[in-house]
């Protein structure tokens, strides 16, 4: 069920069902979250999860289904709303190059997290780093938050995203995990011109990406296994970066598999895989940054 909260004071009763008991909490300016915590648990961590271009907090809470594995795990977690310049239900990031009417705008969507983050853990009355997760262009915003605002996240995990990092700069250490389809036709993995929604954009590699937010960690162990367990025409390389017996990077590049949240509802046919999920992956990958 989902709950709303006016002015984050009003509850004003029950919306749209969700796939989690999520609660609606509307700031003055219109802009919202939707939040849940793990009963029981005292100043549980937080995720924070952003949607991909062109959908929502609640599009993206019922697809991944996130917010209930979270849940179970200890977490509490965030789905944050992007904007839309003519109002409507298509909401996107200005993840600095991407997307729309975010960049056309100058919307301020990193004051925008730093809000959502402090108000929860206003509510949760606990504090502390969040861990960042998004798809697509949420998860471009989340990579621009990390390398922005990297005391604020205490770890990264993107999905199908790649910011423009001749504009945002890694400057310090953030723990982070992508993964990737090599037949991504959004943003391609190998860098270059999107596809689709996204062509007048020209994306950098993912392994740019992912050396981008390596570096910082300064000497590191990598180790690199494939998975290929399922008959689905995917199979998965899994590359890990290690410091200190914890994973400082983890890149998951899925062989065959297309612009797609692994294991969610929207995940079938040609370019889905199910050699891994990324609910699993991501939560495990901030539990060893708990």
């Amino acid at each position: 069920m989902l709950k709303v909260l006016l002015a984050m004071v009003l509850v004003t009763g029950p919306l749209a069902s969700a796939a989690a008991d999520l609660t609606r909490v509307g700031f003055e300016d219109g802009r919202y979250y939707l939040y849940a915590a793990p009963p029981g648990v005292a100043a549980p961590p937080l995720v924070v999860a952003l949607h991909g271009g062109g959908g929502s907090p609640e599009q993206f809470a019922r697809s991944s289904g996130l917010a209930e594995t979270a849940l179970r795990e200890g977490f509490a977690i965030a789905f944050p709303a992007g904007t839309s310049g003519r109002g409507g239900p298509f909401l996107v990031w200005n993840a600095r190059s991407c997307c729309a009417s975010a960049v056309t705008r100058g919307v301020d969507d990193e004051a925008f997290l730093d809000r959502v983050i402090a108000d929860v853990g206003q509510r949760m009355q606990s504090g502390g780093k969040a861990f960042l997760t998004g798809m697509s262009n949420g998860a471009m915003m989340a990579q621009v938050y990390a390398a922005r605002r990297p005391e604020r996240v205490a770890a990264l995990a993107s999905v199908a995203g790649v910011m423009d990092i001749s504009r945002v700069r890694v400057t310090k250490a953030v723990p982070f995990l992508h993964i990737h389809g090599t037949a991504d036709d959004r943003v391609p993995y190998a860098g270059g011109p999107g596809g689709k929604l996204v062509d007048e954009i020209v994306f950098p590699s993912v392994e740019d990406l992912a050396w981008a937010f390596l570096r910082p960690h300064g000497a590191v162990a990598r180790s690199r296994n494939r998975l290929d367990a399922k008959r689905d025409g995917t199979e998965v390389i899994r590359t890990e970066w290690t410091s200190g017996g914890r994973p400082v990077g983890v890149l998951l590049t899925v062989e065959g598999g297309g612009h797609v949240w692994p294991g969610s509802r929207r995940a079938r046919g040609p370019g889905a895989t199910r050699e891994i999920a990324a609910n699993a992956e991501v939560l495990r990958f901030f539990a060893a940054w708990r």
